[in-house]
């Protein structure tokens, strides 16, 4: 077979869900399938992935139409992702490349579970288990977090050291094949030591990391002693992505505690994303912030400041009555394929925020919705005698920014400070206007409680991708 046949016979395999460009992206067919991890807080009942229903065509739309439960318990699923993506696009080798396996981290068992869409994306079935053994000895971590699928690897951050110690955490390197831990990414660490998510500029070889915790300062819920402290992470990080070497450290601020969710822009060119942090200790606000590169050196801005919320201390949770208000706790973001909408869930308060950042250096408000929140849990409209535990929590776009998933629950242990009441499963999708802002809750659309078995649910993906699960190798 001559090389140009070997080029051809790539391009037919090519997954299609592998976009060249965001444009391509939003072109793509719509989702008929979500997917979201379930999880037990007591550890008493296996964790599960769950199949929703998302063609409004279909009488399986807004229903669970299958769920694939864990062999074994105590994992914590939390967040996940999809084994290769359009980054595969960046290098050649990669063209064959299929968007088919979905990696799911326990993130109390250190476990790393993989499903396989293929045949039936409908019913995936479980085919390895990657050992919380393997992370540690090969790579010399634990609790994995956030996972990313890169051009040479998939890219899982990870907030412990080996066997749960408290670091520093980091991020391991996988095959997008095997799922065989390969190594840890960093080369040179720099002062880097708390970790949560990893993205990157691609065309650009930076990466950015941020901070949530070790371990120990998470895994009991919230500390109030470290967050008074002012212990939690702060910082962003920038780094060298082909080595793995540490280039420059932001501080934001020590009193702007826990730096989260990383949202790049996805026009491959630019050098700038937003990041959040979920309270400052001085006020209860939370905000966002845009970093943006400026000559060899990256700048981080203010954007965006959400202020807490006034409430009686009866109404509030023996945590916060102290305080005589209900943070807004910004616990997720989301930036659309497009780059003109962002979307921010204050999981506190219940409220999920629009904004249009045509101009990035400065939002503008376009929409909210809220659902439950710790002060007066704003009901579905479906069911609208019925208070939501919880509050907007997780974010998922859809590739053409037309559709926005909602799920409820942050992570067991602090559910259990800012919820004491308990967290009730809910699945909730907003219809956005893309053209001049805009947002409505569906009303056909309300998986909850029993339809995912009781399980808390947390991080949603969407069938041939989403607007975080996928960066983009060209303009146009």
């Amino acid at each position: 077979m001559t090389t140009t046949e070997h080029a051809h016979d790539r391009d037919d395999r090519s997954d299609p869900t592998l976009y060249r460009t965001p444009a391509d992206a939003v072109a793509a067919p719509p989702e008929k399938l979500a997917y979201v991890v379930g999880f037990d807080p007591t550890a008493q009942r296996a964790d599960a992935l769950f199949t929703v229903g998302t063609d409004p065509e279909s009488p399986a739309y807004g229903r669970v139409t299958s769920h694939a439960d864990l062999p074994d318990l105590g994992n914590e699923l939390h967040h996940f992702g999809w084994n290769a993506c359009s980054s595969a696009l960046a290098h050649a080798g990669h063209q064959h490349a299929a968007r088919r396996f979905l990696m799911v981290p326990g993130l109390r068992s250190s476990r790393l579970h993989i499903f396989d869409t293929s045949p039936d994306p409908v019913r995936p079935r479980l085919v390895k288990v990657v050992e919380p053994e393997e992370l540690a000895a090969k790579a010399g971590y634990s609790r994995p977090h956030t996972l990313h699928c890169g051009p040479d690897g998939v890219f899982l951050s990870c907030l412990g050291g080996a066997d749960g110690m408290d670091g520093p955490g980091g991020i391991a390197l996988l095959d997008h094949e095997s799922f065989e831990v390969l190594r840890a990414w960093e080369s040179d660490r720099g002062p880097q030591r708390l970790a949560y998510d990893v993205w990157w500029h691609l065309r650009q070889n930076i990466a950015v990391t941020s901070e949530w915790g070790s371990p120990s300062m998470i895994e009991d819920g919230l500390v109030p002693e470290l967050l008074l402290g002012r212990r939690y992470g702060h910082s962003l990080h920038f780094w060298e992505l082909d080595s793995g070497r540490h280039l420059q450290r932001v501080d934001l601020g020590d009193e702007n505690q826990m730096v989260l969710e990383l949202r790049p822009a996805h026009d491959p060119e630019a050098t700038w994303g937003f990041a959040n942090t979920v309270v400052n200790v001085e006020d209860l606000s939370a905000s966002v912030w845009l970093w943006n590169r400026e000559g060899e050196d990256f700048v981080v801005h203010k954007v965006i400041t959400i202020p807490a919320r006034p409430a009686q201390a009866e109404d509030l949770p023996p945590a916060l009555q102290p305080f005589g208000a209900a943070p807004p706790l910004i616990t997720d973001i989301d930036l659309s394929v497009d780059d003109q909408w962002l979307y921010v869930s204050a999981w506190g308060t219940g409220e999920l925020y629009q904004y249009d950042v045509s101009d990035p250096f400065h939002p503008r408000q376009t929409a909210s919705v809220r659902l439950g929140g710790i002060v007066d849990r704003q009901p579905h409209p479906a069911e609208p005698d019925v208070p939501l535990t919880g509050g907007a929590q997780m974010v998922e776009i859809s590739r053409d920014g037309r559709r926005v998933y909602l799920t409820n629950s942050l992570y067991g242990a602090w559910d259990a400070q800012f919820y004491p009441a308990g967290v009730d499963p809910w699945m909730v999708k907003l219809d956005a206007d893309t053209s001049h802002g805009g947002l409505s809750v569906d009303s056909r659309f309300f998986p909850h409680g029993s339809d995912f078995l009781g399980l808390r649910v947390h991080q949603t993906r969407l069938q041939g991708g989403d607007a975080s699960s996928d960066s983009y190798c060209y303009r146009r």
